[in-house]
């Protein structure tokens, strides 16, 4: 059964910013950190993996290794981002840290639009559009977002 989406005023969504600055950053950490263990993974094996299957006891120890330490780091990049989505975010692109909220403006559902780096969510765009779309949310529609 799908759930419901929960929907955020601004402020909501704002004073989630600093928790996520946190855990997104990790997140681009862990990523960064996994493709540098897959080209590692690809050089001693000599192929690019397609998937990752678990260790094989005919595997050399270094491949092994590597296997057992990226299913690691993938499960805790997959836990990371669980997290993310627990606090109600909806994750748009994992490799730039573009996050998303429900939200509402002017009576309409949208989507509260933030990217790592950003100090607060200043953008939003119409539910059926991306991030090329954004529009920032300027001073008069803060003020009424916020009340």
């Amino acid at each position: 059964m799908k759930q419901e989406p929960q929907f955020f005023t601004l402020e909501a969504a704002n004073a989630l910013v600093p928790q996520l600055r946190e855990l997104v950053g990790k997140q681009l950490v862990r990523r960064t950190e996994i493709e540098e263990r897959l080209k590692a993974l690809a050089v001693a094996t000599g192929e690019v993996p397609t998937e990752l299957a678990p260790p094989l006891a005919s595997d050399p120890p270094v491949v092994r290794a590597l296997k057992r330490e990226l299913l690691q780091r993938i499960g805790a990049y997959q836990e990371g981002w669980a997290e993310v989505e627990e606090m109600g975010a909806v994750l748009k692109d994992p490799r730039i840290g573009l996050i998303d909220f429900y939200g509402h403006v002017e009576g309409k559902a949208v989507w509260l639009c933030w990217k790592f780096g950003e100090d607060e969510i200043a953008h939003y765009h119409a539910l059926d559009e991306g991030f090329s779309a954004r529009k920032p949310i300027g001073a008069s529609l803060k003020r009424s977002l916020l009340n």
